[in-house]
C-alpha cells in the first residue's frame, strides 16, 4: 500500500514521513520544485513534483494510493499577500481533499491545528469546542479553521477522513524554523530580554508523528483528535530551557500593549525595506490568549502518549547547537554552563 505525505518537507510532516517508513510502508512526498528535501533526504521515499494549487498534480499524486497524511500548511504569522496563506491551506485542502475522493482513498488524515478549538471560554476548550471563524485571529488560523471544515464536510459526504489537531510540537529537525522554534532559537541566541504573559499546549514532535498513526489506526471517521502533552506559559517554557542550557531566562514581563505597538513598528519597517517582520503583529495578537486545552480525549481512545515536554525542549535544543544555529558565543557560553 502506497501512502503520500504532504508537507513531509516542513517539521511535523517530516517525522510523520520518518515514521511511516520506519515501519516498512510504501511512502510517497508531494513536494514543490522550490522546496528542499534536507529533512527526509536520507529517507526511502518516492517523489512526486506538484502543488496543491495544481489539481493536475494532485492527480498525478495519488495514482494507487490508499492512505493521504494531509499535514502541509502555510504555516505562516506574516505574509505580504495574505491570499497566498488561503490559497494554499483552504483551496489547497479542498483540492486534495476532491482529488482523494475521486481516486477512491480509503483513509485520509487531515491535520490541523490547536489553534481552531483553543478559544476563550470557562472551562478548558477540547476537540468538543465548537469555535467560530469569527474567534480566529489572523489569516494562517482563520485559514486553518475554514480547511478544517472542508476536511469535516468531505467527511459527512462519504470520504473517510479522519482530524488530527497538533498543539505546539517542539524537538529536532525545525529546519525552517517554525513560529514557535524561532522563540526557542531568539532565547538560545541572547535575543529575547524579555517575555509576554502567554500559554501554549505542547508537545513533542516525534510523539505527535507517532499520534498521526493512531489517529490512522484508531480513529473515527469525522472526528477531530488533539495530540497535546502540558499546558505551559512562556515564562515556564524559558524557564525550563534555562535549565536546560545553563542560560540565563529573561525576567522582565512586557506588557501586551507595548509589545502591540513594538510589533506594528517592526512590520511597518519591513514593509520599508522589503522583509518579514521579526515580531509579528498577528502573533502577539494572538498571545494575548492562553491557548490551554483538555488534551486527553487521544489518550483515553487512541492510546496516544506524549513524553515530557522538558525532553523534547532538550532534543531541540541539541538539535539546534549540533546544526549550526547558535550564534559560537552563546553555544561556548552553553558548553561552560553544562562543563
Amino acid at each position: 500500500m502506497t501512502t503520500l505525505v504532504t508537507g513531509a518537507s516542513g517539521f511535523l510532516g517530516s517525522h510523520v514521513a520518518r515514521q511511516l517508513v520506519a515501519r516498512g510502508e510504501e511512502v510517497r512526498v508531494l513536494m514543490r520544485a522550490s522546496s528542499t528535501n534536507r529533512a527526509i533526504g536520507d529517507l526511502s521515499l518516492e517523489y512526486v513534483t506538484g502543488d496543491l494549487r495544481d489539481p493536475a498534480s494532485l492527480e498525478r499524486a495519488l495514482a494507487g494510493v490508499k492512505c493521504v497524511f494531509h499535514v502541509a500548511a502555510d504555516y505562516r504569522l506574516w505574509a505580504k499577500k495574505s491570499r497566498d496563506i488561503y490559497d494554499s491551506n483552504v483551496g489547497g485542502t479542498k483540492n486534495l481533499l476532491d482529488a482523494a475522493k475521486r481516486a477512491g482513498v480509503e483513509k485520509f488524515i487531515y491535520t490541523s491545528t490547536v489553534a481552531t478549538v483553543a478559544v476563550d471560554r470557562p472551562e478548558l476548550p477540547s476537540e468538543a469546542t465548537d469555535a467560530r471563524l469569527e474567534e480566529m485571529v489572523g489569516h494562517y488560523k482563520r485559514s486553518k479553521w475554514m480547511a478544517e471544515r472542508e476536511a469535516l464536510n468531505a467527511a459527512k459526504d462519504g470520504l473517510p477522513v479522519v482530524i488530527a489537531m497538533p498543539t505546539t510540537p517542539v524537538g529536532p529537525g525545525d529546519w525552517k524554523p517554525t513560529p514557535t522554534g524561532k522563540i526557542i532559537l531568539d532565547f538560545l541566541n541572547g535575543k529575547m530580554p524579555g517575555y509576554v504573559e502567554t500559554g501554549l499546549n505542547f508537545v513533542g514532535a516525534e510523539e505527535c508523528a507517532a499520534g498521526h498513526l493512531l489517529v490512522r489506526e484508531k480513529g473515527q471517521v469525522g472526528e477531530r483528535y488533539l495530540l497535546g502533552a502540558e499546558n505551559l506559559t512562556l515564562k515556564q517554557v524559558l524557564d525550563a530551557l534555562a535549565k536546560i542550557t545553563g542560560l540565563s531566562a529573561p525576567r522582565l514581563k512586557i506588557p501586551h500593549a507595548l509589545a502591540l505597538g513594538v510589533a506594528y513598528m517592526d512590520t511597518a519597517f519591513s514593509w520599508l525595506v522589503g522583509r518579514e517582520p521579526q515580531i509579528p503583529v498577528e502573533g502577539v495578537r494572538i498571545a494575548r490568549h492562553m491557548m490551554f486545552v483538555d488534551s486527553t480525549r487521544a489518550q483515553r481512545e487512541l492510546g496516544f502518549k506524549p513524553g515530557s515536554v522538558a525532553a523534547a525542549l532538550e532534543r531541540a535544543t541539541h538539535w539546534y547547537q549540533s546544526n549550526g544555529y547558535l550564534k559560537p558565543g552563546r553555544a561556548k557560553k552553553m558548553l561552560r554552563a553544562a562543563a
